[in-house]
């Protein structure tokens, strides 16, 4: 089993993507490793350039996010961690599939259309050819797994036609140039929403940043927003019915359950009927034991740019290792003289 994710270096991770992504995926790591298989995990920053973009704080966030997912549990000696940059092959894989992939099936997908808007014009060519770079960042590896979420299945889905009309196109049938992924759909993740508004996702682009967790928050950080974190007069329910319409308490109980590794029904059968001037401390409390670790290592690698810089080199070595064949096995097919 081979199995390759992406993530894109935004910065400032909180609770949701802890929750949401990364949690996952050292489960995945560590699931895979035990069962001697392979797990790539890479910083997609050619995928950020698709979008207006600052230069510095893209090369800061690379870093950042490589100290937080190293803190999270992604372990450099289990799993082959690397941001795109450094494996050339990503780009180039890129352009060879550009003549397999066609304007229709790019035209037809969901995230080009929500992202570009109106201003289809204006958008930069590489928003519209990002789902090439996407099947290139999977197929490049003979991925066999690939987890995605309910928004990326459609590019998962290209990937797959790209794969198959090259293969059908340029390789002999009995000796196809790259394998057809197959989804990982996680366990469902928790939906970590606002902590002042429980019908948004906590979020880093809110104005607030009492609206959610950071994984850089001190104790004394977690324990004030959770506190003040918005709810309503009403106790606890017993049971999960009687959440409905409770938006921030919903919110919280999910937290709390996501952090205990509980249900949702065991945590209300706990604090069924108890307001929140007990469950409050109980979550903050909960987060700070939870996260610290994660906190503590998350600052100290990421004071330590020699350190991460070494991460990502030794990934990126690995990562060629493994691109090179498929790289060269696509060239060949399309006839394109290497010397």
């Amino acid at each position: 089993m081979r199995i390759v994710s992406g993530i894109q270096p935004t910065g400032n991770l909180h609770l949701g993507n802890y929750l949401g992504a990364i949690r996952n995926w050292v489960k995945m790591q560590d699931d895979v490793t035990a069962g001697g298989g392979t797990s790539l995990y890479f910083l997609a920053d050619l995928h950020a350039i698709s979008m207006p973009h600052d230069p510095a704080q893209l090369r800061e966030n690379t870093l950042e996010m490589t100290a937080a997912l190293v803190a999270c549990g992604i372990d450099p000696d289990k799993s082959i961690l690397f941001n795109q940059t450094q494996v050339p092959a990503h780009a180039e894989l890129q352009w060879l599939l550009s003549g397999t992939a066609r304007m229709g099936w790019l035209n037809r997908m969901t995230q080009w259309k929500d992202k570009a808007g109106k201003n289809r014009e204006g958008q930069s060519v590489a928003l519209f050819t990002y789902p090439v770079l996407q099947a290139a960042d999977v197929l490049l590896y003979q991925a066999t797994h690939v987890p995605v979420g309910e928004d990326q299945k459609q590019h998962l889905e290209l990937a797959r036609d790209v794969a198959q009309k090259f293969n059908n196109d340029f390789a002999p049938e009995d000796a196809p140039v790259f394998t057809l992924p197959d989804p990982i759909i996680p366990p469902e993740a928790a939906r970590i929403m606002s902590l002042r508004d429980g019908s948004s996702k906590m979020s880093k682009s809110d104005p607030s940043d009492m609206s959610r967790i950071n994984l850089t928050d001190d104790a004394d950080t977690i324990m004030a927003k959770v506190r003040k974190a918005k709810t309503d007069p009403e106790p606890l329910p017993s049971d999960k019915a009687g959440l409905e319409g409770r938006p921030e308490a919903t919110n919280l109980v999910g937290i709390y359950a996501a952090m205990a590794g509980t249900t949702v029904d065991a945590v209300l059968a706990e604090f069924g009927g108890e307001g929140f001037g007990k469950f409050k401390p109980a979550l903050g409390e909960l987060l700070v034991e939870q996260l610290a670790p994660i906190n503590a290592r998350f600052l100290e690698l990421r004071a330590d740019r020699a350190a991460l810089g070494a991460i990502l080199r030794q990934g990126a070595e690995k990562a060629r290792a493994l691109a090179a064949p498929t790289l060269e096995a696509t060239y060949a097919a399309l006839g394109l003289v290497r010397g």
